[in-house]
């Protein structure tokens, strides 16, 4: 018997370990609730829930092939290595199959579980399956991971000119192995279910991902570059949700792309380009996880800048947490991501910034509060996106750029149709008051609506200052 250990890979097709360990001989797959690890990594409710959606789903493709699915509990991964040790033995495993994932825990888990099992004389075989390219195989001309994504795009570009990644086949049925599926639970102990409105937003299963997929490629592709940051607009893929938890493969993104733009990716339909750009931004903060651990230690990618002071501003924090900012972009965002489990990623950008240069909370705020409530919620994504906006991570925006929330969201929501959806509340104001109420007269604005928490003009000017006070690299450099 051979197993196939899943994780964030919840699916039949494309599966680079199922299709591995399916050769082999006969293959079960077993999938590990591990709550306290959960907890400890700020996994949203809703997105366990999608898991378990999802997982429910696979049960099913998986019984149609007679590949059971067991389902194991531990309560962190440091229990890995003992319960599949313990199931190993109980099947007679000769091996176990799994997709690599990226980060310190993540790499920890996967190498304690290789030597208990080795011990045992049980072979462990992992796959790059979530990417394109190996981390530590896209680098520098000095050897260095890249710390910069246009130069990282250049190398992909022409690796993916001479290879393109290619799909794995779907496991055939195989005989019935004498053992039984076990019943996927419906929830886990300390994550509520969210909402039936918000599940019913993200339908589990392979079949809906790959129909969203279709429909974006044939429909929507093609104006992506020009729809993609007007949130009042089905711009998006809404993809990132079966992405984070690989219910669809990078790779079966990557093809239906090309088959829109006839195989190009770096000319013809530039929604198409644009498009396999974000998934190689995907690409690119996983390889940034792999190559500087630190980031997956709550650490920011620029040194300097954890010398920055931060504010202590718990009211400014719960304001911003709960969608009473005064600010209607931002809290409308804001409201879209508690009632829906995601935010329009323009609007991520948008909220990010207000918090950590606005407001000068430290961007670990948002990035926790980020990952408690989305349902895509992905650590190499979502550190990525944070240090972007706060100027402390990777290619980032320069301290100096600091989106004013007025100006974006007169840009990208002119008639305010976003901000009405989300804040029905300011319905009767006209197109040009919906973005800044206080402005629309009266003392008090509308009545309903908080006034904003802090003068843009402002706060931009005392985070200009923060930044400035900074010590430079080369200063850090000299003093260590």
């Amino acid at each position: 018997m051979h197993l196939i250990w899943l994780r964030t890979d919840l699916r039949l097709h494309d599966n680079t370990a199922l299709a591995a360990a399916s050769q082999r001989g006969p293959v079960a797959a077993v999938y590990l609730i591990t709550p306290e690890q959960w907890q400890a990594h700020d996994d949203a409710p809703c997105k366990v829930d999608f898991w378990l959606r999802n997982l429910q789903h696979l049960s099913q493709a998986l019984d149609n092939l007679n590949i059971p699915l067991l389902i194991r509990h531990a309560a962190t991964w440091d229990q890995a290595p003992t319960v599949l040790s313990q199931l190993c033995r109980e099947l007679s495993v000769e091996s176990v199959h799994v997709n690599e994932e990226y980060g310190i825990h993540e790499s920890r888990r996967d190498s304690a579980v290789a030597q208990a099992l080795e011990a045992d004389g049980v072979t462990f075989h992992s796959y790059l399956d979530q990417l394109f390219f190996q981390p530590g195989s896209v680098l520098t001309k000095t050897g260095t991971y890249f710390q910069v994504f246009s130069q990282f795009r250049k190398v992909c570009y022409s690796r993916l000119h001479s290879a393109l990644p290619r799909r794995v086949p779907t496991p055939k049925a195989q005989a019935e192995p004498g053992v039984k599926s076990d019943p996927v639970p419906t929830a886990v102990e300390g994550f509520p279910t969210p909402s039936e409105t918000l599940r019913a937003l993200w339908p589990a299963g392979e079949d809906e991902a790959r129909r969203r997929l279709d429909a974006f490629a044939d429909q929507q592709i093609s104006y992506y570059k020009d729809e993609r940051d007007f949130p009042a607009k089905p711009g998006t893929s809404q993809l990132s949700a079966y992405l984070a938890a690989g219910v669809v493969s990078p790779r079966q993104c990557l093809h239906a792309a090309l088959q829109t733009n006839q195989g190009e990716f770096e000319s013809g339909d530039i929604g198409a380009i644009t498009w396999i750009n974000e998934l190689l931004w995907r690409e690119f903060y996983k390889h940034i996880l792999v190559g500087y651990p630190r980031v997956s230690r709550h650490r920011a990618f620029r040194p300097e800048t954890e010398a920055l002071a931060w504010r202590k501003a718990p009211e400014d924090l719960a304001a911003w947490q709960q969608a009473r900012t005064g600010l209607p972009i931002i809290d409308a965002a804001m409201r879209q991501l508690l009632e829906t489990g995601w935010m329009h990623n323009r609007l991520r950008m948008v909220v990010a910034m207000f918090l950590t240069k606005n407001l000068l909370i430290d961007w670990r705020e948002g990035e926790r509060f980020f990952m408690r409530h989305l349902i895509d919620g992905d650590l190499a994504a979502n550190n990525g996106g944070w240090q972007w906006s706060s100027s402390t991570g990777t290619d980032s925006a320069p301290y100096f750029r600091i989106f004013s929330p007025l100006s974006q969201s007169e840009k990208f929501d002119g008639d305010g149709v976003f901000i009405k959806r989300w804040l029905p509340e300011l319905d009767a104001l006209n197109k040009k008051q919906v973005h800044n109420p206080e402005a629309a007269g009266g003392l008090f604005g509308v009545a309903d609506y908080p006034r904003a928490i802090v003068d843009l003009k402002q706060s931009r000017e005392r985070a200009l200052a923060a930044f400035r006070r900074l010590p430079s690299r080369q200063e850090m450099a000299e003093h260590e």
